[in-house]
């Protein structure tokens, strides 16, 4: 099996939206995409296959090296030596590959976030800074563009913010919750209501709930009306990636949030008519 090989399979088997929007790419961007996708699953990995805290930091010191080795021109993993032609070409920092892995190791050591803003500087490293990335391997009429790069992250963000919403129970089965505490007490929830997924122990889950999908929706907007015209088209498979999360979203408000009891997913068919519709008319 190839590295790019290697990679194709990790993001098929994954099942996830970004692997639908990634389909539409030319061959180079979309073999440096996967590259990087398969990059962010297996650190991802870590975090939540490792039930021991002191292995899975070990892991993740094993890809901090693998990331300095790929940048050193000497990629060991499948995964490092299918992105090490894509470095160069596509501008690709090594600090970002480094702040992707501290998201996940804060995975590791924060399980509660207090404000909006804490929780904001988490998504950043997760969800904003592979946003960053993505824009660079999908290409823009001037390198570096600070404009496409803020929609970049403005878009990572309302992902980050959809799985939020969209993993409230799975996560509460892990001891976890990103709901910033701040809203929890606005709305009455407590910690222990979505700990034990019951919505009706406490306060307004409706209310909480609502709050957080208006929150995303204004990240989505932020995120359209930041990118310049002259990159939206090659930004198209960002903006297919946010077409099927947003239509996820409007999913979840539809079911009544009931985020606690299930988990709400898009079938793969309409995965891929969203992605082809955005990518056809982007």
């Amino acid at each position: 099996m190839t590295p790019d090989e290697y990679c194709q399979n990790t993001a098929a088997q994954s099942g996830s939206s970004f692997y639908y929007a990634f389909r539409f790419l030319p061959d180079a961007r979309r073999r440096a995409i996967t590259a990087f996708y398969a990059f962010c699953r297996e650190v991802d990995n870590v975090v939540d296959e490792v039930a021991d805290p002191s292995v899975a930091k070990m892991k993740l010191s094993f890809w901090r090296r693998e990331v300095d080795g790929l940048f050193a021109g000497e990629p060991q993993h499948p995964v490092m030596q299918a992105l090490a032609p894509h470095v160069e070409s596509m501008r690709l920092p090594q600090s970002a590959l480094h702040t992707v892995i501290d998201g996940m190791q804060q995975d590791l050591e924060k399980t509660r976030y207090l404000s909006f803003d804490e929780l904001e500087q988490y998504c950043y490293k997760v969800a904003g800074v592979v946003g960053e990335v993505s824009a660079r391997i999908f290409g823009m009429t001037t390198p570096e563009n600070p404009a496409t790069l803020s929609y970049a992250r403005a878009m990572g963000e309302a992902l980050q913010l959809t799985n939020i919403i969209r993993d409230v129970g799975e996560d509460a089965r892990r001891g976890r919750i990103y709901l910033p505490q701040e809203d929890m007490q606005k709305f009455g929830v407590s910690a222990s209501a979505i700990l034990r997924c019951d919505p009706k122990a406490s306060g307004d889950f409706q209310a909480l709930m609502t709050h957080q999908y208006t929150r995303a929706v204004a990240a989505y907007e932020r995120a359209h009306n930041t990118l310049p015209s002259e990159d939206r088209r090659a930004q198209r498979a960002g903006l297919a990636m946010g077409a099927i999360y947003r239509a996820l979203l409007e999913e979840i408000r539809r079911d009544g949030f009931r985020v606690l009891e299930h988990r709400v997913a898009l079938t793969p068919i309409r995965k891929l008519w969203l992605a082809w519709k955005t990518v056809a008319f982007a």
